[in-house]
């Protein structure tokens, strides 16, 4: 018998995956598991019960939802030892793409991750965000740091995140849909300032991202090239594009062919400062900060069952 601590968000992909969690509880029972089941109103009471359950010993914290909780989940164990598990049934689910966990079947996630935790859980790199330290143009904001394991966004992406989030309606994915078109009507080039590795680029750009993990959105290859235990992140710059060449190039993403196009620059690093006027960067689909902001890969920090 093991003890698992079961975290869940039933609000995942606007409540449709709300029967995964009580599902995923009856299946660990079922197998003579202890199984701690942990629903609350917000992510932040829910991650307070959580690292309170953590606390106390478990075998595994297992997180049922989206890439956010998978966020919520990596905050929690990154550097301690404990596990964690992924049952997907979020609207993205890019963590569990990139880990080769089935993200469409509960029943095999369950399966797959009881079978991880026998033959000893993969160990990846998580990366940590500190924020709020001055930039080059003197500004400082409140420090803090958070860690992600998929992919960051600090340009066009997170500006259409931070228009979304702002909108109460329509409810659903529309919702993200309409700040698409509004900003893509409003698209111009960012200034920014990278540092990567300890060597400066001055790039004018209309996104930069920092990924892990390969995908972001449901399985958009932005970073295709990108290793989850390989010590290093990888940066992907998309150089100024008319907003016709902005159309072409973007479903390429879904094969990460667009990084062989000339205005795609990408790059490896270890530790990556950001910096631009008026931008908010978001982690695993998680608001983090304005910038600037820097990224540090921590190696081996996450032991994940895959």
């Amino acid at each position: 018998m093991r003890t698992f601590a079961v975290a869940i968000n039933p609000t995942a992909s606007f409540g449709k995956g709300r029967d995964v969690g009580p599902r995923v509880v009856a299946l660990l029972r079922e197998r003579g598991h202890l199984v701690h089941e942990l629903v609350a109103e917000s992510l932040v009471v829910l991650r307070a019960e959580a690292a309170a359950r953590l606390d106390s010993g478990v075998d595994a914290l297992v997180v049922v939802g989206g890439d956010g909780m998978v966020n919520l989940g990596v905050e929690l164990t990154a550097s301690t030892g404990i596990p964690l598990g992924i049952i997907p049934s979020g609207t993205g689910n890019d963590m569990a793409r990139g880990l080769g966990i089935a993200f469409d079947d509960p029943d095999a996630a369950v399966q797959g991750m009881l079978a991880a935790l026998e033959r000893g859980p993969r160990v990846i790199d998580a990366a940590r965000i500190d924020h709020g330290a001055a930039s080059a143009a003197g500004a400082a904001l409140h420090p803090g740091s958070r860690r992600f394991a998929c992919v960051l966004s600090a340009g066009f992406d997170a500006i259409v995140n931070e228009r979304a989030n702002r909108m109460s309606r329509p409810r659903g994915r529309s919702r993200y849909t309409i700040a698409l078109l509004v900003e893509l009507a409003r698209l111009r080039p960012i200034d920014y300032r990278l540092v990567v590795d300890g060597v400066e680029h001055r790039e004018r750009a209309l996104l930069v991202s920092v990924g892990n993990n390969t995908s972001l959105g449901g399985g958009m290859k932005v970073t295709p090239a990108a290793l989850l235990d390989d010590g290093l992140l990888d940066v992907m710059i998309v150089r100024p594009l008319s907003r016709l060449a902005f159309l072409r190039i973007f479903p390429r993403v879904f094969a990460g062919t667009h990084v062989t196009d000339a205005r795609v620059v990408t790059m490896c690093g270890r530790r990556i400062r950001i910096e631009a006027e008026g931008i908010v960067a978001y982690a695993d689909g998680e608001r983090i900060a304005p910038l600037p902001i820097d990224v540090e890969v921590e190696p081996g920090a996450l032991r994940v069952l895959a």
